[in-house]
């Protein structure tokens, strides 16, 4: 036996290795543990990546205390942790928290050799290549338009230098993000680090996509602002009566057979007082109504599909981030309806097709109008706000956080754990708030956000976000293929 688990054990450091992780002191510590070798042999020979296992355990440890089970869908994550007042303290153990929570997925990264604290090369003279893990406090830009950064750690601040030079790292430099956390690998000079590499959280690549042994449809929704004097009601309508099999060619009503899962992201009703003369802009000005009637249009969907709801900033309920369930004060209806789970937001689920599991990750995206308008290579894509989407969920899965500056929506300083950061790659990244669909894939982690069922308001219009409105994102999870369907008047 003890020489089978030396094999497997060289076995393991060997399939480490072919993966590019540094097999460090901590990994070696972990394979004194019989249970964890033989754990982790079976898994690496199946190809599971080391970084889904390092992460295993806080996830089980999650699931027994958040996770339930409806049919085949397992809720992963849901937060439901009540109000409580903040303090400053609060906000310095969220970012540390944070800090913590990538740095544990950038130490894995072979890249970054020679891992140091930033106290350790503060007032060092000789130069020496080091690799720091450290939040981008500040960016600036000099005249001769080289990129400074400010970079803090837990033990102290310091510069680092990107000159134009360095070409692609010069382009990374012009996209960071305020707050959000990398690695920097450089030369020591006095006081300040000469970058030559910026190294993201990143997510792996995926080199085989999970696909179901049978054919079962998720439908994507977002934004349906009911309550608005421009939500879309016929559209609406339309989209009903496929989920019942009535409206479409044959083939689009196979679709709506085997669409057993409907995922609404965010933004259910228009709500009240959200934006500055809303009223002028509302059919029912009364919340509780708004959350009624949308109810009585989700009865008429078949109950043989069950439809998940997260809500967005238009909804009641808080809108700093993580956000709470629907409240059910004014959501009653909804919590009635026999075939609706309702989440948070952000929320986790996994859809079990027989023995296959897939892990959607679902946010609104009320960070995305920022990362549209403020990171370069985004703002300058030649696309329009609302057709950003997809660059703006590849931005944030490299960051592997949701929110990552301070400004880009309000949060909730959990002291136990910054829930906004992406530790588990999921299969499907789901989103809404940008009013137009896009589609997207980004090292085998599908990106879809969705449409919505209301036409463009003047709000919207000065924000930049011009509505492609009453579209339906279909994934046929054993083909991984997406299908759109158009209930416009005019198609």
């Amino acid at each position: 036996m003890e020489h089978q688990l030396l094999t497997q054990k060289k076995e393991i450091i060997n399939l480490l290795l072919k993966q590019n992780i540094i097999v460090n002191a901590k990994i070696l510590q972990e394979l004194n543990n019989q249970e964890t070798i033989q754990k982790w042999h079976t898994e690496l020979r199946k190809g599971t990546r080391f970084e889904d296992l390092i992460i295993k355990k806080e996830t089980e440890n999650n699931q027994a205390s958040n996770s339930e089970q409806t049919n085949d869908i397992e809720i992963l994550f849901d937060y439901d942790k009540p109000n409580t007042k903040k303090t400053i303290q609060d906000f310095i153990d969220y970012f540390s928290k944070r800090y913590k929570q990538l740095s544990k997925l950038l130490q894995t990264r072979a890249e970054l050799q020679n891992l140091t604290s930033i106290a350790r090369i503060q007032g060092k003279q000789d130069r020496e290549t080091i690799s720091i893990i450290a939040y981008v406090a500040d960016k600036q830009t000099t005249k001769n338009e080289n990129i400074i950064l400010t970079l803090e750690d837990e033990t102290g601040r310091i510069k680092a230098l990107i000159g134009k030079t360095k070409e692609e790292t010069y382009k990374q430099a012009k996209d960071l993000a305020v707050d959000e956390v990398i690695g920097i690998k450089g030369t020591t000079g006095n006081n300040i680090i000469f970058a030559d590499t910026i190294i993201y959280p990143d997510i792996p690549v995926q080199t085989e996509l999970k696909k179901a042994p049978e054919e079962v449809n998720v439908a994507i929704l977002s934004d349906l602002h009911y309550g608005s004097k421009l939500f879309l009601e016929e559209e609406f309508k339309k989209f009903i009566a496929w989920t019942q099999g009535k409206q479409g060619t044959k083939e689009q009503r196979d679709l709506a057979q085997k669409t057993k899962y409907i995922i609404i992201a965010g933004d259910l009703v228009d709500g009240v007082g959200v934006y500055p003369n809303q009223e002028e802009e509302l059919k029912i000005k009364d919340i509780t109504k708004q959350y009624e009637q949308i109810a009585q249009y989700l009865s008429l969907i078949p109950k043989d599909k069950t439809i998940i709801i997260i809500p967005g900033n238009h909804d009641a309920t808080r809108l700093s981030e993580p956000q709470p369930k629907l409240n059910k004060k004014f959501a009653k209806p909804i919590y009635e309806l026999p075939n609706t789970i309702n989440l948070s937001n952000p929320a986790r689920i996994k859809i079990n097709v027989k023995n296959v599991g897939f892990e959607f990750l679902i946010y609104h995206g009320y960070s995305y109008t920022y990362y549209g308008d403020k990171v370069e290579s985004i703002r300058t894509s030649g696309k329009d706000l609302s057709a950003r989407a997809d660059l703006i969920m590849k931005f944030l899965l490299q960051r592997r956080h949701l929110a990552p500056s301070h400004s880009s929506t309000l949060y909730l300083p959990d002291k136990e754990k910054d829930t906004l950061v992406i530790e588990k790659v999921p299969d499907f990244f789901i989103s809404g708030h940008m009013h137009k669909p896009t589609i997207s894939n980004y090292r085998g982690v599908s990106l879809i956000s969705g449409s919505c069922w209301q036409s463009t308001t003047t709000f919207m219009e000065k924000m930049g976000i011009e509505a492609d409105p009453a579209k339906v994102l279909i994934i046929n999870l054993q083909t991984r293929n997406i299908t759109i369907m158009n209930f416009s008047q005019n198609d």
